[in-house]
């Protein structure tokens, strides 16, 4: 008896054991603490350089046409050609010109025939008038057909001019050493007057045009130095300077910007692929960094990063931070505004962090 009394008091022991420690409550788990790469943020610089595409042109490119139209009777050029000043680009048939020519002189010498008659039929009727043998009314008749017979000779004379200026608008010549870059009619064919019938590139002053960025317009100005490379001519380098500004978009954005090459070369023909490369001095709007792609994220409130601001010893917490972003290079994606020189950027695992989270740095 005396020993079941003590087995029930080991269990009862036991049991409120037991009940007491099942009563305490358990330790929390220390958080799991989220290893971050991270980088220091450093300005880029003051300028930065940035490559547009383009093509080369001619300085001075002029459309040949006629100013009156026609049969083409002669068109010696032949793409590639190189003219001097004043070399036959493309002649007319000048016969129809001719004719109107010859038919404008016999209108001036019937004109001026006429001048002459009424001319003197107006002295002869001033003297019977001063000799009282005509009346006021025939004297002024006189006159006034003396008058209209020089205004028909001023006018059969500009109609001379005009038909004489028809006949040499029938030859087209070159008005300055240039070269033929593309010829559009040929022997026997009808133009118009307008119509483009060849294209010449003159001087050597090579210029490339290329399309900016609504971005980048508004800081290019006229007179700025600028590098150009042409793929056709590889390891060749060739300075530059804007000469035009675009003020009208072209197309998705992009403005007309050209660049006139400082030295001719001859090797350097229309049409050649170019790069032009501008340097832009920073904005003050803060400083220009480049950070890795991993780093920034997108959201509905836009792009950001995070920083890390250091806590404790090897520790820190990551706070969002909204950035403006420019363009991506080789190197990154360039953050104009957001992020200040010393900040400790981080660089991997953006999309498993929330602001306010705290992080383990390398080395903690």
């Amino acid at each position: 008896m005396n020993g079941l009394k003590f087995i029930l008091g080991l269990s009862l022991a036991a049991i409120t054991s037991s009940t007491l420690v099942s009563c305490e409550e358990p330790e929390a788990p220390e958080p799991i603490l989220r290893p971050v790469r991270v980088q220091k943020v450093t300005s880029a610089g003051v300028e930065r350089q940035r490559s547009f595409s383009g093509f080369a042109k001619a300085g001075l490119e002029s459309k040949v046409s006629f100013k009156v139209g026609g049969t083409i009777r002669r068109i010696p050029i032949k793409v590639g050609d190189r003219l001097k000043r004043g070399a036959l680009v493309a002649e007319l048939d000048p016969q129809d010109y001719e004719v109107r020519v010859q038919q404008s002189d016999a209108s001036l010498a019937r004109a001026k025939a006429q001048a002459r008659n009424a001319k003197a039929n107006y002295e002869r009727t001033r003297e019977l008038y001063e000799n009282n043998n005509a009346s006021r009314s025939e004297l002024d008749q006189a006159r006034a057909g003396a008058e209209a017979a020089v205004a028909a000779v001023r006018s059969a004379a500009k109609e001379l001019e005009s038909a004489g200026l028809q006949l040499r608008y029938t030859r087209v010549a070159a008005l300055a050493d240039c070269s033929v870059a593309e010829k559009k009619v040929y022997r026997n064919e009808n133009v118009g007057a307008g119509q483009v019938i060849a294209t010449l590139t003159c001087g050597l002053q090579t210029e490339v045009e290329v399309g900016m960025p609504e971005a980048y317009i508004a800081r290019i100005k006229q007179g700025s130095v600028v590098n150009v490379e042409f793929d056709a001519i590889p390891g060749n380098s060739y300075r530059a300077t804007v000469t035009e500004v675009g003020v009208a978009a072209m197309g998705q954005a992009t403005y007309p910007v050209t660049v006139r090459l400082n030295k001719p070369d001859r090797r350097v023909l229309p049409g050649m692929a170019a790069e032009v490369s501008f340097q832009f001095a920073g904005d003050g709007s803060g400083p220009l960094v480049i950070v890795p792609p991993a780093a920034v994220a997108e959201d509905r409130q836009g792009r950001f990063v995070f920083i890390a601001e250091p806590a404790e010893p090897g520790l820190a917490v990551a706070r969002r931070r909204p950035v403006k972003v420019g363009q991506l290079t080789a190197a990154g994606f360039e953050i104009l505004e957001g992020l200040s020189d010393g900040e400790l950027l981080i660089t991997a695992g953006v999309s498993r962090i929330e602001d306010g989270l705290k992080v383990k740095l390398p080395g903690g």
